[in-house]
């Protein structure tokens, strides 16, 4: 049997204001195709489909397209923090129909999160934990009085937990189902959380789940007994802790300009018996990024390069050395007239620079944050440096809880 991991499409995301859709089509398109060419029995997509509780209505078009299109014989959707779950699960019914599994939340069972994939001939052929991502709510119980250490071991414990409840019902159905069978029955598990050592990038849009670094898992909290870990959330291609089996298959097109380097992948996995390979295809670049910097001879000279080289790029400037140019952008979009680049955003970091070292009174709110702004205010404060650090935590807590509320669950 034949896996595809995916995650993190982020469908109708932007970026400085550029909508994205003809990115995202071409992405769909290209996995369309290897999903065909590469004979996938199973797609895994891992979370975090759409880049907002409430999609668009060509975002929405986007993946019912996409999932009305698909070949492969089952489908597994795992919510992220980003999705609704009331909106992955309000076509369940209908997806299930064209074996399209979605789990947008976790199950109070935990048996519902085990699913036995079968091949044409009946024949058991993997057992998938599907496991999304795990809400606060999910995963521990509230109490008055708690410090944040304690909310941090609880939610540590609570993810570790659940993993072993669903991990081990999929272990007692691999071994009833290998009584009658002689050929081995792999186990797959999702998630959709933060892996401690985890790489992210500047920009990424990337957001904490948690309050707190203690709630970032490692290697060790997974049960043994998975053959294959397939990850959301982080934004880079990676491994978890050195395991060859346990990955992130990242983004699939960079988020933001601190990715721009990237050379995006998925997963293909497959299964002989006990034996596991896993493949790497990388993806198609469908829109080039460029980041450009120095002074502006340095990024005039890089800018005539992009344009022969890169001519439809969207480009990042940061001006970082010289003197003082108060209408840099307009020098910069003169430099860039005949050309086909795409300027989305300018950075002057001499003029940031010299204006920090003289003062941040005429700073808008437009310029930060809102872990900035908090910042400012506590700097305003009498308190001391323990109590900063439960008013942040306090205040994260109420960020994250902000971001995790299904606006559809009416």
């Amino acid at each position: 049997m034949r896996f595809l991991h995916t995650s993190d499409w982020h469908l109708g995301r932007s970026l400085y204001g550029q909508k994205r859709y003809e990115q995202f089509e071409a992405f769909l398109d290209w996995l369309l195709k290897v999903i065909e060419e590469e004979n996938v029995d199973t797609l895994l997509i891992c979370g975090d489909i759409f880049d907002t509780t409430l999609p668009s209505n060509r975002s929405q078009r986007l993946y019912y397209n996409f999932l009305s299109k698909n070949t492969a014989s089952h489908t597994i959707i795992i919510g992220g923090n980003h999705d609704s779950p009331t909106f992955l699960e309000a076509s369940k019914e209908l997806l299930q129909a064209m074996n399209i599994t979605v789990i947008g939340s976790a199950r109070n069972d935990p048996e519902q999160e085990v699913i036995t994939l079968y091949n044409e001939k009946g024949k058991a052929e993997a057992i998938i934990a599907a496991v999304p991502y795990l809400r606060d709510k999910d995963i521990r119980l509230v109490e008055s009085g708690e410090s944040a250490d304690e909310k941090n071991r609880k939610i540590t414990s609570g993810i570790r937990e659940h993993y072993e409840q669903v991990c081990t019902i999929a272990l007692n159905t691999r071994e009833e189902l290998m009584k009658n069978s002689c050929s081995y029955i792999p186990i797959i598990a999702t998630g959709h959380l933060f892996t401690a050592g985890g790489k992210t990038t500047e920009d990424d849009g990337v957001r904490d789940l948690y309050v707190g670094s203690l709630a970032h898992i490692n290697e060790q909290s997974f049960p043994d007994c998975i053959d294959y870990l397939a990850l959301g959330h982080l934004h880079i291609s990676q491994m978890v802790g050195g395991k060859e089996h346990f990955r992130y298959s990242g983004s699939p097109i960079p988020m933001g300009f601190g990715e721009a380097d990237q050379t995006k992948k998925i997963n293909i996995v497959s299964f002989e018996d006990s034996a596991m390979n896993i493949e790497q295809l990388s993806i198609p670049s469908f829109r080039k990024l460029l980041k450009i910097d120095g002074s502006l001879d340095e990024i005039t000279q890089k800018i005539a390069e992009a344009a022969i080289d890169s001519p439809e790029a969207w480009i990042e400037i940061e001006y970082t050395k010289g003197e003082m140019i108060p209408d840099l952008r307009e020098k910069i979009e003169e430099i860039m007239k005949n050309t086909s680049l795409s300027l989305l955003r300018i950075k002057n970091r001499v003029t940031m620079n010299r204006y920090l070292q003289q003062s941040q009174k005429a700073e808008t709110l437009d310029e930060l944050d809102v872990n900035e702004v908090f910042e400012r205010l506590l700097h305003t404060t009498g308190f001391d440096e323990e109590e900063k650090k439960e008013l942040r935590d306090s205040f994260k807590e109420i960020i994250i809880s902000m971001q995790e509320d299904d606006t559809n669950a009416m």
